[in-house]
C-alpha cells in the first residue's frame, strides 16, 4: 500500500476512509475536512480520532466542567490550575505539591493486571511532567458484587497490578477505597492518584516555544501494545457482542519508569528542559499537538526516527500507540548533548525526533514524505463540543419516594447486636487488609499515616516535619439518589477525613465516573454532580486543580451508579501532631461531634440488612463541615484529642469498631437523651466525627466546641476488651476482629 501523503490526500478527495471504525462521527469527519480544506491523510485521521475521542477531548463534559473555573474560590495556595498535566498548590516553606486522580477503568476490566499497572504509571508521569518528584500514590477502586465469580478474576489482578507497579517504583500507597456493588459488574472503576513534591521554582509546563529548539522523545521504545489504548477503550460502552480490544491495553515496565523518573529529575535539576509532556492517552498524537498548541505553534517531526519495538508499525500506529514509560521534552540546541548524556547515564533511550518551527503548523514526515500538516490547536484543543441533551429520569421520583425509613428496624438487643456484626463483616465495611497488605505503604520512610486511617499522610520536609495528607471518597449510592447532593457528600467526606488527621484541606482533584453521555438520564446525573461539586468547592474554599472524566462506564444499556470520586489534599505544619483513628488509651472520653438525625437513605445498613436503595441521601451542611474541620484541626494541633474518626459509611458503630480494633482497646457507649440506640449506631448523617479526649483536656475541649457552636456529646469511654452499648449488647473485640478481618479473604478464597 502506497503512503498516504498530504499531496496524495489533496489529489484524491473522494478516497474512502475508515473514520467510523476509528470512532469518529460523520459530522466530525466532515469538520476535519473543513479545517484542512481537503480530506485528511491516514496519519491525520489517526491523530484526530484519538485526540477527539471522549477520553481526550472531553467533548461531552467540557460545557459542564467550566463551572470549576467559573465558580472557583479565590485561593492563595493555587499555583497551577486546570489545563496542565496536574494542578499545583503552595504548601509553605517554599514547597509546592502537585496531585491528580485519573481513571483506567475499561483497560482494567479487559486485562486487570496491566490495565491497573499502567494506570499507576500514567498518573505518576503526569506528576513527574510538572517538575515534581512523585512521593505517594492512592487508588480508589470499585468492583462488582464481592461474591460474583468475575470479581475473583478482576480484583486480584487489579490489586496485583497496582501493587506490582507501585512497589517496583518505590512509591508508598497511602490511601484510597475499595467498594463492591453489582452496578460495577462488568465495568469496574480503577482510579489512580499520585502526589508529587517540588520547590516553587521547579514547576514545569507542557509547551513548545522557541523556534529551533529540539523535540526529544525519551524512555521506552514505541510498540503496538497500546494502539488506541484508553483513548479508544474509554470512549464507548462495553458490549458482550463485540470482541474485547486486548491489543489496546498497554503493557507496563515499572523498572523502565523508575529510570525515567530519575533521569527526568536530573535534567530538571540541570535546567535542560524548556517544555515537557508525558506520553499517556493518545501517545505521540497528544504530546506533539499539545506541546505545539501551548507553545509558539509550529513543530516539525521526523516520525521514522522514533525508536520502535516493532519495525512493522505503520505511521498511523506509531502516532496512536500508547506504549508506556515515554516522555517528550523541548530542549534548546546548546543543551541537547548534555540532555542525551544524562539519558545515557540512566540507560534511557533518547532521540531527537524534530524541532520547534517559526510557523503555526504541526508537520510530520515519514522517510521524507509529509504525512501530517495540521493546525495543532485543531487537534489538541478545538475538538467537538457537545451540548448533550439531559433530563431528570422518570424513575428518580419513584426512587427517592422509596424511603429507607420505612424499612424494618431491629426490635430486640439481640437483633441489634446481630445487625452490627452483619454490617462490620459486610464486604464494603470489612477490613481491606488483604488488599492493602499487598502494597508497600512505608517505602521511602516518610509515610506518617496510611490505610486504614482516615487519610494518608506523608512528611515532605524532614527538618520542619511539614507534611501533606490526602483522602479520596465517593458514594455512588448517594449519587444515584441525588447526584447534586451525592457529589457534595463525596467532597465533604474527603474534606472531613483530611481534617480528622489534623491537616488543613487546601484543594481538590476529581475523577468523575459515569455511564454513556448519549443517555439523557446519565447526562443529567453528570450535569447535577458537576454543579454540586463546583458549588461545594466554592463554599468550602477548596478549588478544583484538575482531574479526569470517565464516561461510557456501562455494559450494554446498564450504567454504573454515578460515581464522582473526590480527592482532597491538605497540609499539616508538623506531622508529629497528626491524629490517628486508634482508641489506644483506657480512660479516654468519647465525644460525638455534630448532629445525628434519622438519615438512612443509601446507607450501609439499608444495603447490608435489606438490600435496599431508595430515599434521599443525608443532608449536606457545608458550613458545619467547615466548622467541624476547624475544630478537628485546632484540637489536633493543641493536643486536645488523642484520636479522631469521621462518621460516614456504616455510621457511628462502624467508626467505633474500627478505632477500637486499630487501638486494641474496647469502648463502652451510652445512648444520649433524644436518640435511640439504632439511630445512634447506624445513622449516616454528615458533618460528624467521633473523638477520644484525654480527661485532662475535657473542659478545654468542651469550652472550644461550645464557643464555636459545634454540638459535642459525650457518648462513652475507652475501656475494656469489648464494644458495649449500655443496656443493649456487648461484643468482644475478638469476635469483632474475626468478623471484620475474615470477610474479604473468605470471599476471594
Amino acid at each position: 500500500m502506497s503512503l498516504d501523503t498530504v499531496k496524495h490526500a489533496a489529489e484524491t478527495p473522494d478516497a474512502a476512509q475508515p473514520w467510523a471504525e476509528l470512532g469518529l462521527k460523520q459530522d466530525e469527519y466532515e469538520r476535519i475536512r473543513e479545517i484542512l480544506d481537503r480530506r485528511p491523510t491516514g496519519a491525520e485521521l489517526a491523530m484526530y480520532s484519538v485526540m477527539w475521542s471522549e477520553h481526550c477531548s472531553y467533548k461531552s463534559s467540557k460545557v459542564h466542567l467550566k463551572q470549576f473555573s467559573e465558580k472557583a474560590p479565590k485561593s492563595e495556595a493555587m499555583l497551577v490550575g486546570i489545563g496542565e498535566n496536574a494542578g499545583v498548590v503552595d504548601v509553605g516553606q517554599g514547597y509546592a505539591v502537585t496531585f491528580k486522580v485519573e481513571s483506567h477503568n475499561h483497560p482494567s476490566y479487559i486485562e486487570p493486571y496491566q490495565g491497573a499497572a499502567t494506570g499507576v504509571g500514567g498518573i505518576v508521569r503526569d506528576i513527574l511532567a510538572m517538575g515534581a518528584r512523585p512521593v505517594a500514590v492512592v487508588d480508589p477502586l470499585r468492583f462488582g458484587a464481592a461474591d460474583h465469580p468475575d470479581t475473583k478474576r478482576v480484583l486480584p489482578g487489579v490489586v496485583a497490578g497496582i501493587g506490582g507497579y507501585g512497589n517496583c517504583l518505590g512509591l508508598p500507597n497511602i490511601g484510597g477505597e475499595v467498594v463492591f456493588d453489582p452496578c460495577y459488574q462488568g465495568n469496574p472503576l480503577v482510579n489512580a492518584g499520585c502526589i508529587g513534591v517540588m520547590k516553587h521554582e521547579d514547576i514545569h509546563l507542557a509547551k513548545a516555544s522557541g523556534p529551533g529548539n529540539k523535540v526529544i522523545l525519551y524512555g521506552a521504545r514505541t510498540g503496538g501494545d497500546g494502539i488506541g489504548g484508553v483513548s479508544v477503550l474509554a470512549s464507548e460502552t462495553f458490549d458482550d457482542s463485540k470482541p474485547a480490544k486486548r491489543p489496546a491495553v498497554q503493557v507496563g515496565d515499572p523498572f523502565q519508569e523508575k529510570l525515567l523518573i530519575e533521569c527526568t529529575l536530573e535534567v530538571f535539576r540541570e535546567d535542560l528542559v524548556a517544555g515537557i509532556q508525558d506520553l499517556g492517552g493518545a501517545g505521540l498524537s497528544c504530546a506533539t499537538s499539545e506541546l505545539a498548541s501551548a507553545g509558539s505553534g509550529g513543530m516539525r517531526i521526523e516520525l521514522d526516527t522514533v525508536p520502535l519495538r516493532d519495525a512493522s508499525l505503520s505511521p498511523e500506529e506509531i502516532l496512536m500507540s500508547e506504549s508506556q514509560e515515554r516522555m517528550c521534552a523541548i530542549v534548546e540546541p546548546g543543551k541537547v548533548d548534555r540532555f542525551l548524556e544524562i539519558c545515557e547515564k540512566w540507560d534511557v533511550i533518547a532521540t531527537v525526533i524534530g524541532e520547534v518551527t517559526e510557523g503555526e503548523r504541526l508537520e510530520i514526515f515519514w522517510h521524507g514524505e509529509q504525512i501530517v500538516d495540521v493546525p495543532p490547536r485543531s487537534v489538541a484543543h478545538e475538538g467537538p463540543t457537545y451540548h448533550r441533551p439531559y433530563a431528570r429520569p422518570d424513575w428518580q421520583d419513584t426512587l427517592q419516594a422509596d424511603d429507607a425509613g420505612r424499612l424494618p428496624r431491629p426490635q430486640t438487643p439481640e437483633e441489634l447486636r446481630e445487625q452490627v456484626l452483619r454490617l462490620v463483616g459486610s464486604p464494603n465495611q470489612a477490613s481491606k487488609a488483604w488488599i492493602t497488605d499487598q502494597y508497600d505503604r512505608f517505602v521511602q520512610g516518610n509515610t506518617v499515616l496510611a490505610q486504614p486511617e482516615d487519610a494518608g499522610m506523608v512528611r515532605i520536609d524532614e527538618e520542619s516535619n511539614l507534611g501533606v495528607a490526602i483522602a479520596t471518597d465517593g458514594n455512588g449510592r448517594y449519587a444515584k439518589l441525588d447526584p447534586y447532593t451525592g457529589a457534595q457528600l463525596a467532597l465533604a467526606e474527603a474534606y472531613r477525613n483530611v481534617a480528622a488527621t489534623g491537616a488543613k484541606p487546601l484543594a481538590v482533584s476529581d475523577c468523575l465516573n459515569f455511564g454513556s453521555p448519549e443517555d439523557p438520564a446519565v447526562m443529567w446525573q453528570f450535569a447535577e454532580a458537576t454543579r454540586g461539586l463546583a458549588d461545594a468547592c466554592r463554599q468550602l474554599g477548596t478549588p478544583v486543580t484538575g482531574g479526569n472524566v470517565s464516561l461510557y462506564n456501562q455494559t450494554g444499556e446498564t450504567a454504573i451508579h454515578p460515581t464522582p470520586v473526590v480527592a482532597v489534599l491538605g497540609v499539616i505544619d508538623d506531622v508529629t501532631r497528626r491524629t490517628p483513628i486508634a482508641f489506644a488509651a483506657e480512660g479516654q472520653l468519647l465525644y460525638l461531634l455534630g448532629d445525628t438525625r434519622e438519615e438512612f437513605g443509601g446507607s450501609a445498613w439499608s444495603q447490608v440488612v435489606h438490600d435496599h436503595l431508595g430515599g434521599l441521601p443525608p443532608a449536606v451542611d457545608l458550613d458545619r463541615e467547615r466548622l467541624l474541620g476547624e475544630i478537628l484541626i485546632s484540637a489536633s494541633r493543641d493536643g486536645m484529642i488523642d484520636a479522631a474518626h469521621d462518621l460516614s459509611d456504616g455510621g457511628l458503630i462502624q467508626a467505633v469498631v474500627e478505632s477500637c480494633l486499630r487501638g486494641g482497646t474496647g469502648a463502652r457507649l451510652i445512648v444520649p437523651d433524644g436518640l435511640d440506640a439504632f439511630t445512634l449506631l447506624f445513622s449516616e448523617s454528615a458533618g460528624r466525627a467521633v473523638v477520644a479526649v484525654p480527661r485532662s483536656e475535657e473542659v478545654r475541649f468542651n469550652d472550644m466546641c461550645g464557643a464555636r457552636g459545634l454540638p459535642a456529646t459525650r457518648i462513652g469511654v475507652v475501656d475494656g476488651d469489648a464494644v458495649e452499648v449500655q443496656g443493649e449488647f456487648s461484643i468482644p473485640l475478638t469476635e469483632l476482629r474475626s468478623v471484620y478481618e475474615d470477610a474479604i479473604p473468605a470471599l476471594l478464597a
